[in-house]
């Protein structure tokens, strides 16, 4: 058994949960986001294309994993759990069309004595389909399920300074792979060379510390792609004149650093470059104004108030808290920076604050993990922030 995190912090990762579950009601909780899973056991397994789930029940000291039979040993090898508390559904359950792992489940949640509780369930994880949540209901008519989509990923968002560590030393990958991104994005160079030395970058890692894979693979769109948000990369050659946006992250024990620059190959078009100075000002004083005490709202409006005076505005969110996270996502769905949003900021909370322009003719990004400090906050990454310009 290897884990991310000594067994004195799951223990206390366990019991805030069953305090919190205490608080609504709950008697169990089905928790099958894997990060969720991970944050609670540390299970680390590309399991979650079959249906699994780490199931806490009120009182008990330890949860339970299920999930297929063949991924057992995997939970044994990541997880603080003991044999007890390892369970699995055998192969017949796999893809069929008449049964479901989530009979099995259910089986466990009554030989657990909850089949007349109240179950919570994560009914919004991208990994809790309709199918899983039809067969669990019917095979327990007379629990009483609630919505607990959030329980676990509330939970999450102040870290605790392991897991601050653990992002440092994401951030550092995450500006290591962006070094790499300025030197492989290069007039004549294939798009798809380039990501390709993203991705060698992104999980090598440091010296001492190798890189996971991201949640999100590099997004990089170049010339009028830049108007896109979420384009990859293509079959095609860079050329003077071409503008390339990226979006990345570093990895480590799962827990992500985003990091996103825009690059000019050549002299940049004066929008380009207006957009720059706007996008770069708004981010510094969004940074200014995040400290323990303020709202996202703040945070927001600093950002939108300051973009403004440069005749730009912006619909979407500028930021989102992060952390662990398995495709197809690293955020954790919880607080946003934008307007109407008042999470209050406290130590330990970590963001991407995501400065994303997209506009018809072209786009520029800018962002940054931040970390609220006792005092502010911190960006994490230490990549040059502004238009990354490139010669000719």
């Amino acid at each position: 058994m290897h884990t991310a995190f000594e067994r004195a912090e799951y223990e206390a990762r366990l019991s805030e949960l069953q305090r919190r579950m205490s608080d609504r009601g709950l008697d169990a909780l089905v928790v099958s986001d894997p990060a969720n899973m991970y944050y609670l056991t540390g299970y680390d397994g590309w399991s979650f294309y079959v249906p699994q789930a780490v199931i806490v029940v009120l009182g008990e000291d330890q949860p339970v994993w299920i999930g297929r039979a063949q991924d057992r040993n995997g939970a044994k090898l990541t997880t603080w759990l003991d044999d007890a508390h390892l369970e699995s559904y055998p192969e017949a359950y796999v893809q069929q069309p008449d049964v479901h792992p989530m009979d099995v489940m259910a089986d466990l949640l009554r030989r657990h004595g909850r089949a007349s509780k109240t179950i919570g369930v994560e009914m919004d994880a991208y990994y809790y389909s309709a199918r899983a949540h039809a067969h669990l209901t019917r095979h327990l008519p007379d629990a009483r399920f609630e919505d607990a989509t959030l329980l676990v990923n509330w939970q999450r968002i102040v870290k605790s300074p392991q897991e601050i560590a653990y992002m440092r030393t994401a951030a550092a990958i995450a500006s290591q792979a962006m070094g790499v991104a300025a030197q492989a994005i290069a007039v004549g160079a294939r798009e798809c060379d380039a990501a390709a030395a993203i991705f060698q970058s992104q999980i090598a890692g440091l010296a001492d510390k190798a890189g996971d894979y991201p949640a999100i693979v590099p997004l990089m769109p170049s010339r009028e792609r830049t108007s896109a948000s979420h384009l990859t990369w293509v079959d095609r050659h860079y050329t003077v004149g071409d503008t390339v946006n990226i979006e990345l992250a570093g990895c480590y024990r799962r827990y992500h650093a985003p990091l996103s620059r825009t690059m000019a190959l050549g002299r940049p078009s004066k929008q380009v470059e207006a957009l720059a100075v706007a996008v770069a000002e708004g981010v510094n004083e969004a940074l200014g104004s995040a400290r323990p005490g303020a709202t996202c709202a703040d945070v927001e409006a600093a950002w939108r108030k300051t973009i403004a005076r440069h005749g730009f505005v912006k619909e979407s969110r500028v930021g989102y808290a992060v952390g662990i996270g398995y495709p197809p996502d690293w955020g954790e769905h919880t607080a946003s920076l934008r307007e109407g949003d008042g999470t209050v900021l406290s130590p330990g909370m970590t963001f991407h604050l995501m400065a994303g322009m997209w506009l018809d003719a072209g786009g520029l990004e800018i962002s940054e993990t931040v970390l609220v400090t006792e005092t502010g906050c911190e960006a994490l990454s230490d990549f040059h922030r502004g238009l990354v310009v490139k010669d000719s």
